[in-house]
């Protein structure tokens, strides 16, 4: 049997960043296990979907990105034992740890919505959160001149759910300068009242809404989507707290599946009591409640936030000092998140918040949320750079 001091499971933004801190610390045996071979900076999927970005852009091989001195091991996680702690992989090995974190992020939830799976096959769904769809999204919007769009938010939990509004926003910009915005019937379905929860950055998005001509339906879920056969008719069913509304003659859904932990965290003793079957730690210092030796980050972890990439920068410092000094005194995450919206072709909000909603902009001086082509350059080309160059280093 393997055995290692510190034992990370998913080789993501969490998993890479803070094996490279720990290394960088001082910490002698850190594992990896991450089976892609190909690592993904994936807020730039968005702007892949709204024709800003090339998949080759985000990309870089998995071995590249491995922090040196660091264990990869490129197997896939199917269960775990958090009172070892260990984990067994789809190999049949079983690797034993001092410590155990867990950060492999959430997988689509299919299932949850009958017909998405389908019409994603069949090229009329689609969205920039599935990497296999993301180029398509554009070509599928871009030279739209009429017809119905819908668009949506997951709910929560989510890979940062708020940024499922940049390919609307920009693709309504784009049908706008191309003089068809009138002619397209867009809907964009919220899994609660408002977009984001803070109450200057809604009211920033409500009149860009407002401005694009988009039907918002509010506190609802897509329920299923159909294609009937024979009539070329695709239908997208809403469920609303009014009753059910039926989106008929759509001609593209940008729908975002909905997520849930891996079966093996969701039905493992990790998992708390919700649905999605995340990792149920505290959220502050990140150490799971029944299991001392265990901690979880990012997207997996239960942490009462938003989940982003921003949020991960902050919670890798807080895990990579509590795991140094197990004897205390303990640093604690407040909470901290980041929400970037691209409300046009070049313009972007940062809405960054702490866990109770209240705004904590890392800029005292500059009002973030008003929308920016300062923060959309930084966005798209400063951070993809500081993530390769700096973040999955550990310097950051």
């Amino acid at each position: 049997m393997d055995q290692h001091e510190v034992l990370i499971v998913g080789g993501g933004n969490a998993g890479i960043s803070l094996a490279a801190r720990l290394l960088r610390d001082g910490v002698q045996d850190v594992a990896v296990v991450e089976s892609e071979s190909v690592h993904r900076y994936r807020p730039l999927l968005s702007y892949v979907a709204a024709g800003e970005a090339t998949m080759d852009s985000l990309e870089r091989p998995a071995a590249q990105v491995m922090p040196p001195g660091c264990t990869w091991i490129p197997e896939r996680v199917v269960e775990v034992d958090p009172a070892a702690p260990a984990v067994v992989t789809d190999s049949g090995r079983r690797i034993a740890c001092t410590t155990l974190v867990v950060c492999p992020g959430l997988e689509e939830d299919w299932d949850a919505v009958p017909g998405l799976r389908e019409a994603y096959a069949a090229g009329w769904a689609g969205s920039s959160f599935v990497v296999e769809s993301a180029p398509r999204v554009w070509p599928a919007l871009r030279d739209l001149t009429s017809g119905r769009v819908v668009f949506t938010m997951p709910p929560e939990p989510a890979p940062c759910g708020a940024t499922a509004l940049k390919p609307l926003l920009m693709a309504c910009d784009h049908w706008r300068r191309s003089g068809v915005l009138e002619a397209l019937d867009v809907h964009l379905v919220l899994p609660g009242p408002t977009p984001l929860g803070v109450p200057e950055a809604d009211r920033e998005l409500g009149r860009t809404l407002a401005r694009y001509g988009v039907h918002v339906l509010r506190e609802a879920r897509v329920a299923e989507l159909t294609e009937l056969t024979g009539l070329d008719e695709r239908r997208v069913a809403v469920a609303t707290p009014g009753g059910e509304v039926v989106l008929d003659d759509v001609t593209y859904a940008h729908v975002v599946p909905h997520y849930r932990a891996p079966r093996w965290v969701a039905e493992s003793e990790l998992a708390g009591a919700g649905a999605a079957g995340q990792a149920e730690v505290d959220p502050e210092t990140m150490r799971h409640r029944r299991h001392p030796q265990v901690w979880a980050l990012g997207d997996v972890a239960d942490l009462g936030i938003r989940p982003s990439g921003g949020a991960l920068r902050r919670q890798v410092a807080v895990l990579a000092h509590n795991l140094r000094h197990p004897e205390g005194p303990e640093q604690r995450y407040d909470g901290y998140t980041v929400m970037p919206v691209t409300v046009a072709r070049q313009r972007l909000m940062f809405v960054e918040v702490d866990r109770e909603g209240r705004q904590q902009q890392s800029l005292p001086v500059l009002d973030l949320v008003r929308p920016r082509r300062t923060s959309w350059w930084v966005d798209r080309y400063a951070l993809p750079v500081t993530y390769f160059r700096r973040i999955l280093r550990g310097k950051v």
